[in-house]
């Protein structure tokens, strides 16, 4: 075996430990796709309408998707010594990826998003058949209302998939799901209020996105495999992480290209969504509030103003320094090196979306 010349592991351990991972998470897409299907097969046997609540979470599953959740989950079960054989894992992560599919949906009704991973929404494309087939009452509603169907079958989904998973893990599964909650309700909320305060946006940050995307699901994965010694340094880690990847969100909604990320550019601007970036913009520049809530001003306009603050360069900073801070907190954790260096390499991606 060959040591690799930067980090002392060999090339043998680290494409054995990324093949099992890689095979976990296959097994995980495998069983999501096997649920639908079969909850499909189901349906339709007893209405041909029964299945496009069904169909349309089949179809967001088909689009695409990073699948970042379960793949932390599968980290931290594996790091912890876990046995890769053990079907709960794959089934922990699939309910990961289910609740997910939940939040998106809902998100997309709460932002008024008309596209998700280069589609339309499901209540965008449930509101448009409404349209064209000119049905009774009123189309955005019904689209609205499908979406948040849509959403609560996938809710009611990951918890059937959790059920399977070692009950050990249903202490921070219950945690995380209450947390996105809460997290979604205080983003409405200071959207709604639009006051600057860049603490709680900051913590909106972390309980809404940072912490059920990667802090939660690595320490499921390290409960799944008894590991619950692991927690502090998992937490440490996937708190700086998460919010490095809620920042890099946050430049991608004011700076990037729908193409790339498959929604709406600039929906945190028309949605009034006070993210950190903001709120230090507007903390520097008071005209930036003006520019976002009153008509006749276009969305170039804005971002050249949030760009002469400086305020872009500084979260990009501050991604740098979270992710630093969060290498850091795993590089003494009592897991081989191997998952050390694989944590390593996922906040650096998750953080710059190179994977």
């Amino acid at each position: 075996m060959t040591p690799d010349a930067t980090t002392g592991t060999g090339h043998d351990d680290v494409g054995r430990a990324r093949r099992t991972s890689t095979d976990l998470l296959r097994r995980v897409e495998d069983t999501l796709r096997t649920l639908l299907a079969g909850e499909r097969d189901a349906w339709a046997e007893v209405h041909e309408q029964a299945v496009v609540p069904i169909e349309a979470l089949s179809e967001l599953i088909a689009s695409g998707g990073k699948r970042i959740r379960p793949a932390f989950c599968v980290t931290g079960y594996l790091a912890a010594g876990g046995d890769p054989d053990d079907p709960g894992i794959v089934a922990a992560g699939a309910a990961l990826e289910m609740l997910h599919l939940s939040a998106l949906v809902h998100d997309d009704v709460l932002d008024d998003s008309s596209r998700r991973r280069g589609v339309p929404t499901v209540h965008t494309q449930h509101a448009a058949l409404h349209d064209s087939r000119g049905w009774q009452g009123e189309s955005r509603r019904y689209g609205e209302g499908v979406a948040i169907l849509v959403g609560d079958l996938a809710l009611v989904y990951s918890e059937e998939l959790m059920a399977k998973a070692p009950a050990s893990v249903l202490p921070e599964w219950n945690r995380l799901r209450s947390e996105v909650m809460i997290g979604q309700y205080l983003d409405v909320h200071a959207a709604a209020e639009f006051s600057v305060d860049p603490r709680s946006s900051r913590l909106i940050a972390r309980i809404k996105s940072g912490r059920y995307t990667i802090h939660r699901p690595l320490v499921v994965g390290a409960n799944a495999a008894g590991r619950g010694d692991l927690a502090p340094a998992f937490e440490e880690y996937g708190e700086a992480v998460g919010e490095a990847f809620q920042l890099r969100d946050d430049l991608l909604d004011a700076f990037g290209d729908s193409a790339d990320t498959g929604k709406p550019t600039g929906l945190d601007f028309t949605q009034h969504k006070m993210t950190l970036l903001l709120g230090w913009a507007m903390q520097r520049d008071e005209h930036i509030h003006r520019l976002i809530t009153q008509p006749g001003h276009t969305p170039d306009e804005l971002r050249r103003r949030l760009v002469d603050t400086g305020v872009p360069a500084d979260v990009e900073q501050h991604i740098a320094d979270l992710v630093e801070r969060g290498c850091k907190a795993i590089a003494d954790a009592p897991v081989d090196q191997v998952w050390r260096e694989e944590l390593v390499d996922m906040a650096v991606r998750v953080a710059y979306r190179n994977a």
